[in-house]
This record gives C-alpha cells, sequence and structure tokens, in this order.
C-alpha cells in the first residue's frame, strides 16, 4: 500500500514539473533582484591584536626573555575584558572625536565585532561600514586608542598590531550566488505546498481506478468523453 502511495505521490509531482520549475526559477530570479537592488553594500576590516610583555625601555632581546609563564596565563585571562573594553564608551567616543566622522556612538558600537583566536592570545576587530575606507580607518584608530586605553587603566604596553586593517573592494554581507540557493530552495517548499494543497482541494474523478479504491465499489462501465465536429458549420458537438 505504501508503495502504491509513493507512486502516486510522484506521478503527482511530476505532472505538475513544470510549475515546480517555474517556481524555482521565478524565486531565485527574486533573491537575485533583492540582493543586488536592495540590501546595501557593507564593507568589513580587520586589523589583528596580540598581547605581549612589554617593558619600556627594555631591548627586543630584553623583552623576550622578559615573558615567563605568569604573563602568558595574565594574558589569556585578559582577552575577554580586552574584548569588551574595545567596545566601552570611552574607546568609542575618544575614536569619534580623533576621526572627525558623524556617527552615532550605537550605530559604531553595532558595527563593531570583536572576536579572539581560541587558545591563543590574539584578538581580532572588525569594522563594517557601507564606506570601505571609514571601516579601514575606524579598525585601525580603535585599535590604536584601545592600546592607548589599556595603557593607562593597567599602566602595561602589551598591545601590538599584527596585521593593521586594509580597505576592502568586495562587500562582505552581498552574496548573489548564496541567497539565489536560498531563494531556490524556498521556491521548491513554496512549490510542493501548492502541489500537495491543489491536490487536497480538487475533488474530480480521474479514473476507475480511483473510484474503486476509495469507495470500495466496482465500476461496471464508463462511458468515454467524445468530441465530435459537424462539417458544414464547424462547430463542436
Amino acid at each position: 500500500m505504501e508503495d502504491i502511495d509513493l507512486k502516486e505521490l510522484f506521478t503527482m509531482f511530476w505532472s505538475k514539473k513544470i510549475q515546480i520549475i517555474l517556481f524555482i526559477i521565478l524565486f531565485a530570479v527574486l533573491g537575485a533582484v533583492y540582493t543586488i537592488g536592495f540590501i546595501t553594500p557593507e564593507y568589513t576590516s580587520s586589523t589583528t591584536l596580540v598581547l605581549a610583555t612589554s617593558q619600556n625601555g627594555a631591548s627586543k632581546q630584553d623583552e623576550t626573555n622578559s615573558i615567563t609563564t605568569t604573563d602568558v596565563t595574565l594574558n589569556s585571562k585578559l582577552v575577554s575584558t580586552y574584548s569588551e573594553l574595545v567596545k566601552s564608551k570611552k574607546v568609542l567616543r575618544k575614536v569619534i572625536s580623533n576621526l572627525g566622522i558623524d556617527v552615532n556612538e550605537e550605530k559604531l558600537r553595532n558595527s563593531i565585532s570583536v572576536s579572539s583566536v581560541k587558545d591563543t592570545e590574539l584578538i581580532e576587530i572588525t569594522v563594517s561600514n557601507e564606506n570601505p575606507n571609514y571601516a579601514q580607518k575606524i579598525a585601525n584608530e580603535i585599535a590604536k586608542v584601545f592600546s592607548e586605553e589599556v595603557n593607562d587603566i593597567y599602566n602595561i604596553n602589551n598591545i601590538h598590531v599584527v596585521d593593521e586593517a586594509e580597505v576592502s573592494e568586495t562587500p562582505s554581507n552581498i552574496n548573489v550566488s548564496k541567497n539565489m540557493v536560498l531563494f531556490a530552495f524556498a521556491g521548491a517548499i513554496i512549490s510542493v505546498i501548492y502541489v500537495l494543497v491543489g491536490n487536497m482541494l480538487d475533488t474530480t474523478v480521474k479514473s476507475s481506478e480511483e473510484i474503486e479504491k476509495n469507495y470500495g465499489i466496482p465500476v461496471l462501465a464508463s462511458i468515454p468523453l467524445i468530441e465530435s465536429f459537424d462539417g458544414e458549420k464547424g462547430g463542436r458537438k
């Protein structure tokens, strides 16, 4: 019985394959149009910082020799604290003032993401902005101001820039292919629902086998539908 049901289900979808394909194509096109026409491009720039012990007035060799297990442990614990300090009001307000940009403080905070690389002392500061140059400048300025604030608060100079932020030429929030696939998938689901609902609402009898299956009564005879044409008038009877 299950094989018959699956076969009927397959037959039902196969008979509507054109509509299903059209749904998928339509939604894929809508995905492309939405992505290109309605999403505002945003550009992302990132700067990477490392926490390492540095002592004022010491040579590079002395700095290297001064790093102990205690220093490494302390730096690892400070990663989460530093991640929150990056987005503090004091840091953001100073960044806005230094760059002279007209941007809302809360909006700037929401455009910043801070992440730490697992089991390392690296912190990555990422900034997204509609202007790629702004994104790059803000990221680098945050790193600078943040380093100064850490020095003032903890009286230590253990923040060093590994990679400075660079201007991105590719929007980070626009992926036409990905959105087309997502929209096409949504179109496939909607088309399947459309076919199922349409089949449920269709109460017409399509074959004698359907009558026997649904009502359990045998079909003794059937009258075929014949179309004839009047040769003289060309009309259908």
